[in-house]
């Protein structure tokens, strides 16, 4: 079989545009970075505060944040500008499905000696689960009921 001449130079034509085309396009243009905005503030001005742990907004406009310390899990109480306040319940549940066993953990949490936190008896690791926290008044009624992610 005998290839025709013209066929032969145009499929060299177009494999070589097929090489060299990418070769001459530009190459992709990276943003630009963003200019950075100045981070002084003025003086008065502070960097607003953060609540260890898992947090969640409360309805009365306030904060609730979860830790576990020694081993057992921490409430801390927070107004809306995120200080820590007394607590205003009198106590707190948690449960959770703990992957070390089947079935359901629950620990009463009670105030602390300070009145601001609620604290309860040590929990087993791994901490990496999700849980319920309903927070009770004198009375026992939920005022408060939380579905948080603990990674940790």
């Amino acid at each position: 079989m005998k290839i025709n001449a013209a066929l032969a130079k145009s499929l060299l034509l177009v494999a070589s545009f097929g090489l060299a085309l990418p070769m001459l396009a530009k190459p992709p243009v990276k943003p630009a970075p963003a200019k950075q905005e100045e981070t002084a503030k003025a003086e008065g001005d502070a960097a607003e505060p953060t609540i260890p742990g898992v947090s969640a907004k409360r309805a009365n406009g306030g904060y609730v944040g979860v830790t576990v310390d020694a081993g057992g899990f921490t409430v801390s109480f927070y107004d809306s500008k995120k200080k820590q306040v007394d607590c205003d319940v009198a106590q707190a549940a948690i449960r959770w499905n703990p992957s070390y066993k089947i079935g359901e953990e629950r620990r009463m949490l009670n105030p602390s000696g300070d009145g601001k936190t609620l604290t309860s008896a040590p929990v087993r690791a791994p901490y990496n689960f999700r849980f319920r926290l309903i927070l009770l008044n004198a009375s026992g009624e939920a005022v408060d009921s939380f579905g948080l992610n603990l990674n940790g």
